[in-house]
């Protein structure tokens, strides 16, 4: 019997949102017979190849604590008469009490959210009504979904009610870029890279500190850091103005895909510092394109890297210093490491996770 289910796909064009991109893109070659309705953002075009899914706009913010809008977006979705809701992400409707899953990517929020400006009262005051809907809305939910085992483990200790509900549905790299390679513009040849924010947990600035001590023994290195230039970066060219290896830190800011491809298959190796992640996504990345990996061995990195990486520790820059400079100073651990790379990341499939996702949503509605 056909089965009616719908998706918030709100966050999908976010960096965070691949997830739900991906899982919808190959439902729709898996699954031809349940109704699929995906909520979007109202100016979200997307077009649907399936002609048992549909686009339904959705005009409330991916996150709000306002009553009205949580009244307003239950309502709409109720309307739908869903046989089941998957939402993907923790923040959900506090008043839709219908079947439920729910993807949580990873509990960060509980441990590197920085105040910043925001009033201590507020800041509080937020803290606290976040982590009642993130308890309210795992309550709620059938199912949960994660990305990793060690992310189920860490819900688990955070809320041990979790552990009958968890299942984990482990994502992937994307394939290699398919646009013809194209050199950014003044980018030296010798160079390491890292690809992403600047927000605190991905932990840049003491990738930073570890090439500044890095640049003594290869001088002739540089560090490109690429990603869009929000406050988290400026904040960054600030703190290393005063570096020796200033000169040599390169903040390039946003570059299209063909860039990026660029940059992957020339880099000496790809280094993410990262202090927690729910899957980690661009060293895979980078290693489908064939750069060598120096991972941090904190949170997810050596559930998902395995033995196609080189671990430091993200709190000591002298550690992600030595790492970095035995992969530049060995050619064969490199190779090593290139074809591991090439290994691991045929471990994941975007079909195979979406493919496990419907098993999670039949065991709910048959």
């Amino acid at each position: 019997m056909q089965k009616h289910i719908v998706i918030d796909a709100r966050i999908r064009r976010s960096s965070t949102g691949r997830y739900t991109d991906r899982l919808v893109e190959h439902l729709q070659d898996i699954d031809h017979v349940n109704r699929y309705t995906i909520l979007v953002e109202p100016d979200d075009n997307w077009k649907m190849h399936s002609p048992v899914f549909k686009t339904v706009p959705c005009p409330f913010p991916q996150f709000s604590f306002n009553p009205l809008d949580q009244l307003r977006f239950a309502w709409q979705v109720y309307r739908l008469r869903p046989d089941l809701v998957h939402f993907t992400m923790t923040q959900q409707p506090i008043f839709y009490f219908g079947r439920i899953v729910t993807t949580t990517h990873d509990l960060l929020m509980f441990h590197f959210i920085r105040r910043g400006t925001t009033p201590a009262p507020v800041y509080w005051l937020k803290m606290k009504l976040y982590h009642f809907l993130f308890w309210w809305g795992h309550r709620k939910s059938d199912r949960i979904i994660v990305p990793t085992h060690t992310v189920a483990n860490e819900l688990i200790e955070f809320q041990p009610f979790t552990k009958k509900k968890l299942a984990v549905t482990l994502e992937a790299s994307e394939p290699p870029i398919k646009a013809a390679a194209v050199k950014p513009k003044d980018i030296p040849d010798n160079f390491i890279m890292y690809l992403g924010t600047a927000f605190p947990h991905k932990n840049v600035l003491t990738l930073c500190k570890a090439f500044e001590l890095l640049h003594t023994s290869h001088p002739d290195v540089h560090l490109l850091l690429v990603g869009k230039k929000e406050k988290h970066y400026l904040e960054l060219e600030e703190q290393i103005a005063s570096f020796t290896s200033a000169d040599h830190i390169h903040i390039t800011g946003f570059l299209p895909d063909e860039e990026v491809k660029w940059l992957y298959s020339h880099t000496k190796l790809y280094v993410t510092p990262s202090l927690g992640e729910g899957f980690g996504l661009t060293a895979l990345e980078a290693m489908a394109h064939g750069a060598p990996v120096v991972s941090s061995n904190a949170s997810v990195m050596p559930e998902v890297y395995g033995d196609a990486a080189v671990y430091c520790n993200p709190k000591d820059p002298e550690d992600i210093a030595r790492q970095v400079a035995k992969v530049l100073d060995d050619d064969k651990l490199r190779n090593q490491l290139i074809a591991a790379g090439a290994k691991q990341v045929k471990r994941y499939s975007w079909k195979k996770m979406s493919e496990e996702t419907l098993t999670v949503y039949k065991s709910i509605i048959g």
